[in-house]
């Protein structure tokens, strides 16, 4: 089922991200996972890239795979860097003959090992490039990042969310939230692009606190702020992973109720390939099944 379909829902649509395990570690961990999620009856699963495409192969495996062993609707992510349209192409028509018809087009990262990558060298320089060009090659569904408190390359938020409606007259489905910890920012983001013409369903990006020294390191490569309730559940948790993980899923708790309360298109719930976190979140909101799409 396309993305243009899935949000047509009257109700929150619930979906999931998770990501390619490393070279060394077997697939099946990642499948198991999948696994794990199903009972939830989440709307889709998407599958992120690498830094400069670095698990390209794994993340068409692991759509796929998800389509074919599970049933349940993929979301391939897909990156400009590096790509030639010949490229591009092959892997779109993989995906196709594998059953995967959405995707989540992205610039992404530079490679780890070029941390002084020029995009601007690539066949593909911004995500709205390779956004036309996908809807130009086939009937995919496409989602694009959209980011609240704007991109971290980005001098002016107000340039940002110009080229985010650039990005959406490209062709975009859906756009699904950097995460976030401040709804008001979110809130804030969405009332703003909505005055601009953007009408496409906006999905907030959730990613529950579990440990503090890795979300203080997620938050500082993506540009994400730390609000003081944040920053003071982190002093007050941070040297127990028990204490904070009980802490970070309470937080999430919150924030997706909230988010609910104010009619949001879905939650996208990134699990971190943490079966427990999804587990005891969605335990925590209190029935919410019966309140997200099927």
């Amino acid at each position: 089922m396309k993305l243009s379909e899935i949000y047509k829902s009257t109700v929150p649509v619930l979906s999931f991200e998770v990501f390619p395990p490393k070279p060394e570690v077997p697939l099946e961990n990642v499948m198991r996972l999948i696994g794990s999620l199903k009972q939830y009856s989440p709307s889709y699963i998407s599958v992120t890239y690498g830094a400069g495409g670095s698990s390209r192969g794994r993340t068409i495996e692991i759509a796929s795979r998800i389509k074919q062993e599970h049933g349940l609707e993929p979301v391939a992510h897909l990156t400009c860097v590096g790509q030639t349209c010949g490229e591009m192409d092959r892997i779109l028509a993989e995906l196709k003959e594998n059953g995967v018809s959405n995707v989540l087009a992205l610039r992404g990262d530079p490679p780890r090992e070029q941390p002084e990558f020029d995009f601007l060298r690539g066949e593909f320089k911004y995500a709205s490039e390779l956004i036309e060009y996908i809807r130009s090659r086939g009937s995919f569904g496409i989602a694009a990042a959209a980011y609240p408190e704007g991109h971290r390359d980005s001098r002016y938020i107000d340039e940002d969310w110009e080229n985010l409606k650039l990005k959406v007259d490209s062709g975009v489905d859906l756009l699904v939230t950097q995460l976030f910890y401040d709804n008001r920012l979110f809130y804030h983001f969405r009332d703003t692009v909505r005055k601009m013409g953007i009408t496409v369903p906006i999905v907030p990006g959730v990613m529950p606190i579990f440990n503090s020294r890795q979300i203080r390191r997620i938050l500082s490569l993506c540009g994400a702020s730390m609000p003081p309730d944040v920053f003071m559940m982190l002093d007050k948790y941070g040297e127990s992973d028990q204490d904070m993980y009980r802490a970070g899923v309470e937080y999430a708790i919150h924030q997706i109720q909230d988010l609910m309360s104010e009619g949001v298109d879905g939650i996208h719930l990134e699990v971190m390939n943490r079966p427990e976190l999804a587990e005891d979140v969605l335990k925590g909101l209190s029935g919410a099944k019966g309140k997200f799409s099927a």
